[in-house]
This record gives C-alpha cells, sequence and structure tokens, in this order.
C-alpha cells in the first residue's frame, strides 16, 4: 500500500512485511503486548481492566514518549488479522470491560477487518490525537470510544516536542468527527460504553499551551458532550533538556486544575501528581500476542 493514513501522508511504500515512511511500519499490525490495563481512566478500566493491546509505530515524534521502545524502535512481533482477532477474544475471556487499542493509526485498515464483526465490548481508539478525519471515518461503526490526547494548541511547540506543526488542526478536526460518530459520552455502571475522552498531558513549562488546549475544548463542547483528563503523569526521559528535563511542578498542576474548574469543565478527571512513575509504563515483552 502507498500510506496516506495519517495527517503526515508521506505516501511511503508499506508491505505486509516492510515499512518506510515515518512510521517505518508494515501493513500488517505489530504488536508489542496485549494485557488487561488498570491505569486507564476509572470509567475505562473499570474494576477488571481495559483489554490494552499495544501496537508499535508512531505517527508523531515526541521527544518526551515513555514507550520508546514500541514508538521508535519498532519493538513487537508482526501478526495476522485473524491472530489480532484471537488476541482481542482472549482479552475479553479474562474480563476486560473493553478493547482498547492503543496507537493503533498505522494499522487502521487491519484493524478495520478485524473489527469487521461487532465484539462484545467496546472497543477504544487510544491515539495521540494526530488523525485524518477520512481515516476516522473508514472506522465508523467499529469503534465505539475514542481517547485521544490533545497536546498542543501552540504551533511551535507541537513542532519543537512532536515534529507536527499542524498538530491542532488535524488534531481538532479530527476531535470533532469522532464526538460526531460516537455522540454524547454514556456511562453505565461507572462504565464508558461510547463517547470520547480527550486527554491533555500537562507538561513541565507550558500551562499556557494547557489551557489554550481546555479554551478549545470549553468552546467546542457543551457540558455532557465529551469527558476530558488533565494528564499530571509527564515523566522526563533520559537525554530531556530545558523544562522537559524536569517534572510538573506542583503549582504548574494547581493552576491548570483551577483554570479546568474556573471554565466549567467538569465532566472528567483530574490525575494527581503521583502517577508521574516510571512503573506506569507497562514492560513491552510479547506476552498476550
Amino acid at each position: 500500500m502507498i500510506c496516506t493514513l495519517c495527517p503526515r501522508r508521506c505516501a511511503a511504500l508499506r508491505t505486509e512485511t516492510a515499512g518506510e515512511g515515518f512510521c517505518a511500519m508494515p501493513s500488517a499490525p505489530v504488536v508489542a503486548r496485549a494485557m488487561l490495563h488498570r491505569w486507564e481512566e476509572p470509567c475505562l478500566s473499570g474494576t477488571r481492566g481495559s483489554g490494552a493491546v499495544f501496537f508499535s509505530g508512531c505517527v508523531l515524534g515526541c521527544v518526551y514518549c515513555q514507550n520508546g521502545r514500541i514508538s521508535r524502535e519498532g519493538f513487537g512481533r508482526t501478526v495476522s488479522v485473524p491472530r489480532l482477532r484471537e488476541i482481542f477474544l482472549e482479552l475479553i475471556a479474562q474480563g476486560a470491560h473493553n478493547i482498547d487499542l492503543v496507537s493503533p493509526t498505522p494499522f487502521a485498515p487491519a484493524i478495520r477487518e478485524a473489527l469487521e464483526e461487532p465484539l462484545p465490548v467496546p472497543v477504544v481508539w487510544n491515539t495521540g490525537g494526530y488523525e485524518r478525519v477520512e481515516t476516522l471515518r473508514s472506522l465508523e461503526g467499529r469503534v465505539q470510544i475514542w481517547l485521544p490526547d490533545m497536546k498542543y494548541a501552540d504551533r511551535a511547540l507541537a513542532e519543537r516536542y512532536s515534529g507536527a506543526a499542524d498538530y491542532f488542526e488535524a488534531a481538532s478536526a479530527a476531535i470533532v468527527e469522532m464526538h460526531r460518530q460516537a455522540g454524547d459520552y454514556v456511562i453505565e455502571d461507572g462504565l464508558l460504553r461510547r463517547g470520547v475522552v480527550i486527554r491533555h498531558l500537562l507538561l513541565p513549562g507550558a500551562l499556557d499551551n494547557a489551557k489554550a488546549v481546555m479554551d478549545w475544548l470549553s468552546k467546542t463542547f457543551r457540558p455532557g458532550q465529551v469527558l476530558f483528563s488533565l494528564m499530571a503523569q509527564y515523566t522526563p526521559q533520559p537525554g530531556a533538556e530545558g523544562s522537559l528535563a524536569r517534572r510538573v511542578r506542583g503549582g504548574e498542576y494547581r493552576a491548570a486544575a483551577a483554570y479546568m474548574e474556573n471554565l466549567g469543565i467538569t465532566d472528567g478527571y483530574c490525575q494527581d501528581l503521583s502517577s508521574a512513575r516510571e512503573e506506569y509504563t507497562p514492560a513491552f515483552d510479547l506476552q498476550g500476542v
């Protein structure tokens, strides 16, 4: 295939066994781990965990990525579409409340095929937010819960940290499309059945960016339409420089949470600062693959 799945539209040649372009992934899914994940938002993890499938490769190039082994180094095992479907069913048999597809964008066509027959639990598209609307439309009816990041409203910051100056334009359009497909969020018995959860990872020294993201959210959606998750788990990675070499300060986090409250954004979550710990990143060891 000549790939134009993500906003980079690099037109890379991707075969079942090899890939070029930004993500450098083949067209066949590459999976690093499948597990019950208990550290998503409470409405996703529930009591038994979310059925997380961690894909390799990424359409972003975030310098602070905690999953570098799979996002940049390409660690993982190539699986067939039937095997991917089996992985979903095995996680459901273990009690997963949903199937949580983590960084799935490079493999959208294969995932669409694996989901041709509906699953008995919701499917979560867990993404960095850098998506093409056309790719999302190709998944209509197969994804019930959209879990995008909204990382940046600041164009310069998006270019500096993720190599994607057009991030805000792409992500804002993608999130609007996600809401069009899923509709307003629905929670039953404490679990999200359908809807959109927008995440924002607060970065050290980037409080203004966080406020701009929340400004966009409050102007774009009414209460009761989407959920918002303010995340504080940023952890400095080896070689980090400048403000990225430190954790988020308590004052920064309190200011962001207060701004969220002042805007009237009450549908969602504020992550505790104690979440900024390396052990929240799973080991990528092919378990469940």
